[in-house]
């Protein structure tokens, strides 16, 4: 890492969180993941997101995934934890208890329980804003009916109120105007079957589940998109993709859990209601794993 590299640039890991048997949190298997990750290439983690199924979490398991995280992260290794949350105070809370825990930036969905209007959004910004802490909102239109648009984005970027957008519209068209209305807005890939077009596009980082799976080669990957090396990154993705657009269905947290199952990783169940994948689902997931294991990514 050079020290021009904010905290939410390169590739942070959106972690899962390893449920025992009994679906009790294994923090001490998180920890040892965080430092597989950090081993193998990667920036940071960006934990309590989707993927960490978050909404399932108890508040003091929730406060433990960020504490336990900035524990065991190395110098330079960023944990940006997501403060997303049903009311604007409770996000102001998890923001408050990230900073105290010592994150450098949070990761902020807007309202998710009801389909806020532009008003309501930016003083929910405005509100977590507060706590001090370098926010990169996570635009997510499928699972909050909230689309922060660039014109929104950009109006969030020139109150100073966020530094950067995951951005998961799945429209990599959306980076140039982001670009054009807030320059100096960065834009963090947040979908994995995009995210090539993301990074031509100028992307900043990569906010990415499948690193759990095949850290060194989409490190290797993001870089080379980065600097337009179409002949290292093409041949990647292509390989990739399959598990890659398991990123953007519904049972992509039990899709990337399996493929760790597979490497050798633990991934291991789900809460409710998450249930297991169907047969077919699962033989995809297995198949598309194996394969770029045979073709030696890692």
């Amino acid at each position: 890492m050079t020290d021009s590299r904010k905290p939410w640039h390169g590739v942070l890991v959106a972690t899962p969180v390893p449920l025992r048997p009994d679906l009790s949190v294994d923090l001490d298997r998180f920890a040892e993941h965080l430092r597989w990750l950090a081993e193998n290439g990667c920036h940071g983690i960006t934990p309590n997101g989707s993927l960490g199924e978050y909404q399932t979490l108890t508040p003091q398991e929730r406060a433990a995934v960020v504490t336990t995280a900035i524990e065991a992260a190395p110098a330079g290794f960023t944990v940006m934890p997501g403060v997303g949350a049903y009311g604007t105070l409770e996000s102001r809370r998890w923001a408050e208890q990230a900073a105290e825990a010592g994150a450098p930036a949070v990761m902020l969905l807007p309202p998710n329980s009801y389909r806020a209007d532009e008003r309501a959004v930016v003083d929910h910004y405005r509100e977590v804003a507060k706590v001090g802490l370098p926010i990169v909102a996570y635009n997510n239109p499928y699972d909050t009916r909230v689309d922060l648009t660039p014109p929104l984005l950009a109006r969030l970027f020139s109150e100073e109120l966020i530094v950067g957008v995951k951005e998961f519209s799945l429209d990599p068209r959306r980076a140039y105007e982001i670009h054009e209305l807030a320059p100096g807005l960065d834009v963090i890939a947040g979908s994995d079957d995009t995210v090539l077009e993301f990074a031509i596009a100028g992307a900043r980082g990569w906010i990415s589940g499948f690193p759990s799976s095949f850290p060194r080669s989409l490190v290797r990957f993001f870089a080379a998109a980065q600097a337009g090396d179409l002949a290292t990154a093409l041949p990647l993705y292509r390989a990739l993709h399959p598990l890659l657009r398991w990123d953007s269905k519904p049972e992509f947290v039990q899709a990337i859990k399996l493929s760790m199952d597979l490497i050798g990783r633990y991934g291991g169940p789900c809460r409710p209601p998450r249930v297991p994948l169907a047969p077919e689902q699962e033989r995809a997931v297995r198949e598309a794993t194996e394969k770029a294991l045979a073709a030696g990514l890692d």
